[in-house]
């Protein structure tokens, strides 16, 4: 039952015409827009699908208040893994399907999630080669000269979760997607089935400081080609005036050492969340040993100016194999409520939350 990544990405949103225009600035190519909805589609076929809060489109009850990503639709590659999946949820949460055969659930942690057959899209990428004082393949000629950021797929979406391990095992169990790697106490990151992106997905602790206590949209990352891209993308969206609060965090376009991924976040209009550009992240098959780590050590490579948690010569080289998951049973949930925060993690401030 191959689950290959994010097909639609749809967001309920107060002012239509200004995440419209955030969008498109922010380089996703206009399918079709009106006053009441605008869809952007990607190089792979995924989509960005904007409504008005109220729509009846949008999932019934609206899993967090304000602007963000209401729901989740992830492509399966055969009607046939369809009907798995769906039989598969249907055990265990109520299963509802659209005249076109979307299968939709509510996950136990709140999030609302759709299913659907999608002929994913080859992407063609071009990149040039990386010249080192040994090594230069690149040799009489220049790097590719681009005139705007245009992104190819969508990598991942991130959100809060109340029980994040559960949250997990419950993509594991019904949908086949992978463990990937554990920031202890903060998130573990998961690969859906049919994709090789080092996650599709990443659940962010809501016993931290810096979260709410209830499922909630944290951000979207969007797959670029290289680090060129990456700054290109920065540059157009700080001259067309976009917020970017990491410039008071993470430090701008930095690196996560957890993923090997270039990154650079944007504030959405309305505080919807975070739109991510994102590069040369590692590619993994089932082969991935996952991998435990001190959140400090797997959050970032290099950092211009980031929060004081994530600098100096203290930060732990604390990372070990876990395929056996010994990490989660200290974060493990068996009902509701919050964990007690304690050391290093609780020193986690609303300025580090974009380094995690």
């Amino acid at each position: 039952m191959s689950i290959l990544g994010v097909e639609s990405a749809i967001f309920g949103v107060a002012d239509l015409a200004e995440h419209t225009r955030f969008w498109t600035d922010f380089g996703l190519p206009v399918e079709m827009a009106s006053e009441d909805e605008a869809t952007f589609r990607l190089a792979s076929g995924s989509r960005v699908i904007l409504y008005r809060h109220g729509d009846s489109r949008l999932p019934a009850p609206d899993p967090f208040p304000g602007d963000g990503l209401k729901e989740t639709i992830w492509g399966v590659e055969s009607a046939q893994a369809l009907e798995q999946v769906a039989a598969s949820l249907a055990t265990e949460v109520d299963v509802r399907r659209d005249a076109d055969g979307t299968v939709h659930c509510t996950c136990p942690d709140g999030q609302p999630i759709g299913l659907r057959v999608w002929a994913k899209r080859p992407v063609v990428s071009e990149a040039s080669p990386v010249n080192t004082p040994g090594h230069y393949p690149r040799f009489n000629q220049h790097r590719i000269w681009r005139r705007r950021a245009l992104p190819k797929t969508i990598n991942h979406v991130v959100f809060f979760s109340p029980d994040y391990v559960g949250s997990f095992e419950f993509y594991e169990r019904h949908m086949g997607f992978r463990y990937v790697d554990h920031s202890k106490g903060t998130g573990i990151f998961s690969r859906a089935p049919g994709t090789f992106e080092h996650h599709s997905i990443f659940w962010v602790n809501c016993d931290l400081p810096i979260a709410p206590d209830h499922f909630k949209f944290m951000h979207i990352a969007f797959g670029m080609d290289d680090i060129d891209e990456v700054m290109l993308g920065a540059n157009i969206m700080e001259a067309r005036g976009w917020k970017n609060q990491t410039m008071n965090s993470s430090g701008g376009i930095s690196r996560h050492r957890i993923s090997s991924a270039i990154y650079y976040y944007c504030d959405m209009p309305g505080k919807a969340g975070e739109a991510e550009y994102h590069a040369d992240t590692d590619y993994l098959d089932d082969n991935w040993v996952p991998r435990a780590w001190d959140f400090r050590f797997g959050s970032l490579l290099w950092s211009n100016n980031a929060p004081p948690i994530f600098r100096g010569d203290n930060i732990p080289w604390d990372m070990a194999f876990d395929a056996d998951r010994t990490s989660f049973e200290p974060f493990r949930k068996t009902g509701p409520g919050r964990l007690p925060v304690t050391g290093k993690l609780a020193e986690i401030s609303e300025a580090d939350e974009h380094a995690l």
